[in-house]
């Protein structure tokens, strides 16, 4: 894993249930090149390039707050796609997996008329974004 002077080294989520994030992520991630990197009792992460995303069980005293991502923090992540076609795969096989898929009314360019993405939610409620190249 060789070190980029300024590039994400890695993010850091909790969750609220471990399984069912390992669930979405390994199957999304997997969609992007993504590996298993990393995994433990109360966690895991998964490498692609030198950043690597790491998921970890939210302690039960936590719980009670939930994740929102009007509120202060973390609105949500934007992934790169290899094309549109991969965007239009990707939307289909969320739909097929029941994931909610945010402005639907909009798609594909929610994010602007020169923007073509598709975004959607995981077991949390973290919207996530997964754009074409220009």
């Amino acid at each position: 894993m060789k070190a980029k002077h300024g590039g994400l080294h890695h993010i850091e989520i909790y969750v609220s249930n471990l399984e069912q994030t390992r669930h979405f992520y390994e199957w999304f991630l997997g969609l992007l090149g993504y590996r298993e990197f990393q995994s433990w009792d109360q966690g895991f992460s998964f490498l692609h390039g030198s950043t690597y995303v790491v998921f970890v069980q939210t302690a039960e005293k936590y719980l009670k707050q939930s994740y929102h991502r009007c509120g202060t923090g973390l609105n949500h992540f934007a992934f790169w796609a290899n094309s549109i076609d991969q965007v239009d795969q990707v939307r289909e096989l969320l739909r097929a997996r029941g994931v909610n898929i945010l402005y639907q009314d909009r798609h594909p360019h929610a994010g602007g008329p020169d923007h073509y993405a598709v975004f959607f939610e995981d077991p949390d409620r973290i919207k996530l974004e997964l754009v074409a190249p220009d």
